[in-house]
């Protein structure tokens, strides 16, 4: 009798796993706004510099009531700019009072000496109250700090999923968990009373450690508490639990528009999950690896009562659980490293796609996602639009990966996204509504692949790697998220460029992936030996016999001597 038996003598699907997923899924919604907070955080409101008026009147955020006399200051201090509206970062050296006579002739603004702001600047607040941009003046010359902020962000998931995800393995799923879930409350907390950019910066990296902790420790909790029938369900489920927090964010930050407040809304809920995971149960599966068979029996006792199949939990011993768990203890005691990745030829060419295809698809995801002012439109909207874009997205790329394959999904949403990326590079940006509909498309098909990335590697890489391999193509993933914010940077010399690196990255991994063999309705492979055999016998059709079984002892060779 195998675990999955067990777990459906103890009630399968029943009371206790509902409540299980259901607890383990609200955190997930404000886990996604995290994710996607910068865009709120960081607004940047119409500003120009603060001008002699503004200062001597002892505001920042310059509330005029007389908008005549305003227009009249800003013509004598500010030039224009090629819109002609009021220069963002330059001031004249020098007041241009003669500009205030309209019958006047006047030679063109640009021959007049302009300089730098010199007083620092004036904000208009009538869209969004205060952002970190306003409070630490993260413009002009100071603008690329906006971006650096998400990249630090991003950092953090990195360092936990490599981090917290080993300390997982080690000392639970559970106590992983509640200490992400009280990592996030403190550290989200602080971050919206940070007094400075750089406090703000470390408060928002620890946030990304402990997202990272959250993530991987509740689908853990999930998968290894759930019967495999119900695997697929349950995590679609998750999936549109995280679209949805994405259009939920649009809600609250346009209800809250102040960037401390947003921060702190959604910090202090952790608390309140941090109180109740301690009703989690441990994984069972990971008391039983790790020699705690004994404990694994009160859980799953525990379970089976709340299930109402209380004579059903009475019936295990550890004994039966020992014996339903002796080939993963196999499979843990004959551990791999991240080398056997590239030792063999199908092995290393898995992993050199599934790498490529994860890395392009965290990096242009994040490059769309994160910069929603870049389209003209109004933030909350389109938040709410690319939120609500990934359900049927999502359903589109679930059958297609049943019907068509997962080859074919997996490549095609990434070539899709990338051409739509490049399509919009030519719409002008006076068609904000084409540009608009364009980029929800994109990032559509963007979180098509995230979906197809999970189940594809999953039956790509076999049993003796696929944590090591699926540890190795979601760190990739996270690498190109946090690569995105600063590629950003580089449109402040071309305009086009960062779009060009999104979409060439995501056309070129879209087509390594036909390299990739096909998984559909094919059993998962257990052995890298497995996996390197099915390769060539599948490239040795119609080939000599007996090259085939050379080519085959050879391999087996190769492997043995690795193995020793």
């Amino acid at each position: 009798m195998g675990f999955g038996d067990v777990l459906e003598n103890v009630g399968s699907m029943g009371k206790f796993q509902i409540v299980h997923v259901l607890l383990l899924s609200f955190p997930a919604l404000i886990l996604t706004m995290h994710n996607l907070l910068q865009n709120f955080l960081a607004v940047v409101p119409d500003h120009h510099c603060r001008i002699p008026w503004e200062t001597v009147n002892g505001s920042r955020h310059a509330n005029v009531t007389d908008r005549a006399r305003m227009e009249d200051l800003l013509r004598v201090f500010i030039p224009l700019d090629q819109n002609q509206r009021p220069e963002k970062c330059l001031m004249y050296s020098s007041p241009q009072w003669h500009l205030l006579d309209l019958n006047g002739t006047h030679g063109s603004t640009a021959e007049y000496h302009t300089q730098k702001c010199t007083d620092g600047w004036t904000y208009d607040e009538s869209k969004f109250k205060a952002s970190t941009v306003t409070e630490w003046d993260l413009v002009c010359d100071q603008k690329s700090l906006r971006w650096i902020t998400q990249s630090i962000y991003m950092s953090g998931l990195l360092v936990g999923a490599i981090v917290l995800g080993r300390l997982s393995d080690k000392f639970g799923r559970r106590t992983l968990l509640l200490w992400s879930h009280f990592q996030m409350a403190v550290s989200g907390t602080c971050a919206a009373f940070s007094s400075s950019y750089p406090l703000l910066c470390f408060w928002r990296f620890l946030c990304g450690v402990s997202t990272s902790g959250l993530i991987l420790n509740a689908f853990s909790l999930r998968v290894e508490w759930v019967p495999t029938r119900f695997r697929t369900s349950v995590e679609m489920i998750s999936n549109y639990i995280y679209t949805t927090g994405q259009m939920l964010l649009a809600g609250v930050a346009y209800g809250i528009q102040h960037w401390r407040w947003i921060q702190f809304s959604l910090s202090v809920p952790f608390f309140v999950f941090f109180l109740y995971s301690w009703w989690f149960s441990e994984s069972a599966r990971w008391l039983i690896l790790n020699d705690k068979a004994d404990v694994a029996l009160k859980q799953l006792r525990r379970v089976a009562k709340m299930n109402g199949k209380q004579d059903e939990g009475k019936k295990l011993t550890v004994e039966i659980l020992k014996s339903s768990m002796e080939d993963e203890q196999l499979t843990a005691k004959n551990k791999h490293s991240v080398l056997d990745l590239f030792r063999t030829p199908v092995i290393r060419k898995i992993a050199c796609c599934t790498m490529l295809a994860w890395f392009a698809t965290g990096f242009a995801y994040y490059g769309l996602a994160i910069d929603l002012q870049g389209f003209g439109v109004d933030i909350y909207l389109i938040q709410f639009i690319f939120g609500a874009v990934d359900i049927p997205a999502k359903s589109i790329c679930f059958i297609s990966m049943s019907l068509i394959g997962r080859r074919f999904t997996q490549s095609t949403s990434l070539i899709l996204a990338g051409c739509i990326i490049v399509a919009n590079i030519f719409i002008p940006k006076e068609l904000k509504t084409l540009r608009t509909s364009f980029a929800a498309i994109g990032k559509g098909c963007l979180a098509a692949a995230f979906s197809c990335c999970y189940l594809y590697s999953g039956e790509l890489y076999p049993t003796v790697v696929r944590q090591t391999g699926m540890g190795l193509v979601s760190t990739m993933a996270r690498v190109g998220a946090m690569i995105a914010p600063i590629v950003k940077l580089s449109g402040d010399y071309i305009s086009f460029l960062p779009s060009s690196i999104y979409a060439g990255v995501a056309i070129i991994a879209g087509f390594a992936v036909f390299l990739l063999p096909e998984t559909r309705n094919t059993p998962l492979p257990e052995t890298i030996e497995g996996v390197e055999n099915r390769a060539i016998k599948t490239s040795g059709k119609g080939k000599d016999p007996e090259r085939r079984d050379t080519s085959l002892q050879e391999l087996h060779r190769s492997l043995m001597k690795q193995t020793v």
